[in-house]
């Protein structure tokens, strides 16, 4: 048997990414996206938006992620797109609707398209905590950064190794015009 499993040495030149970032919580998500640039750019991505290696995509906030990072893996550009974004709990359940959404949302872009798409969404109570996660004690936003990296290098190995199965669920339509 085989074994699989992503690395950080590969091909790191023909990788393209898409980073798709919430602007709602953007002191947070700020923080997410320049520690995601750091660990990206410290293993040999060309992280300037002007380069060909990464894409940025601004959306209002977390709920809008999974739109967009779907429309970025269905254009066969990426080998993987990475969702930042915060939600902090407030005193009403839309904080519940919205993270649960972007969650739902997120996972299902992946399981439709195949391509790898990175949860960069903090949850927390508190603006204090989103801090926390996003620089104060450590930057979770370099671990998502990462996890693109691995997950891309695996899916290549597995796109070059294996016979993929056509999906079993179809793919929505992308457009108005591509409705049966």
């Amino acid at each position: 048997m085989t074994v699989f499993e992503g690395n950080f040495h590969g091909d790191i030149a023909g990788l393209r990414l898409a980073i798709v970032v919430g602007r709602f919580n953007d002191l947070v998500t700020g923080k997410l996206l320049a520690g995601c640039q750091d660990a990206l750019k410290r293993h040999g991505i060309d992280i300037d938006p002007h380069g060909t290696q990464v894409d940025y995509f601004w959306v209002p906030g977390a709920f809008e992620l999974p739109m967009v990072a779907r429309q970025a893996a269905l254009s066969n550009r990426y080998n993987a797109v990475i969702c930042l974004g915060a939600v902090i709990r407030g005193s009403t359940p839309h904080f519940d609707y919205v993270a649960a959404e972007a969650a739902k949302g997120i996972a299902a872009v992946s399981f439709q398209t195949g391509v790898p798409v990175v949860f960069g969404v903090l949850t927390t109570d508190t603006m204090q905590q989103s801090l926390e996660r996003a620089g104060i004690k450590s930057n979770l936003g370099w671990s998502y950064g990462m996890n693109a990296l691995e997950m891309a290098s695996l899916m290549g190995q597995m796109q070059q190794n294996l016979v993929t199965p056509a999906p079993t669920t179809p793919v929505l339509p992308i457009n108005a015009s591509d409705r049966v």
